[in-house]
């Protein structure tokens, strides 16, 4: 039996919104080996939640093969909906212990497809506390601002 070596692949991803709603900014820094890809996109009337999630949505979907990812993010709505919360969302036909609708649902929806080829381990990490990555990522999110700005 051949085990299929999957690339290593770290991805941080930070969102920013100016308001919230505001303006919203999304970046994610991924590394593969000696190869570095930075990548941020912005929307003109969105939330926090929204651009963290996007920034981990869009990294996903420039993986054309399956990885063993360690994604590290500074939102614990991100971190804690896919590792905790996303599986009764989905028994629950994607509503909250109280019978709400899941905000947000399209997106967690999106993020559970792009991650099922994949083998994912979740990292939390405090923000705005001097991980160099994280703070790379945070300045893509804010770039995302800017170009949203300008659209």
């Amino acid at each position: 039996m051949v085990m299929e070596m999957l690339h290593e692949v770290s991805i941080f991803t930070d969102g920013a919104c100016k308001g919230n709603p505001g303006v919203g900014g999304w970046g994610a820094l991924l590394q593969f080996k000696d190869k570095e890809r930075e990548i941020c996109g912005g929307e003109l009337h969105t939330t926090n939640n929204r651009m963290e999630l996007l920034a981990v949505i869009n990294a996903l979907d420039l993986l054309k093969t399956p990885c063993r990812i360690t994604l590290y993010t500074d939102s614990q709505y991100v971190q804690k909906g896919i590792s905790e919360w996303l599986p009764n969302w989905k028994r629950r036909n994607w509503r909250t212990s109280s019978n709400q609708a899941v905000k947000n649902a399209d997106l967690w929806q999106r993020l559970d497809d792009l991650s099922k080829p994949h083998e994912i381990s979740w990292r939390w990490v405090r923000g705005h506390n001097g991980h160099p990555e994280n703070e790379r990522a945070d300045a893509l999110a804010n770039l995302g601002v800017i170009q949203a700005h300008g659209k």
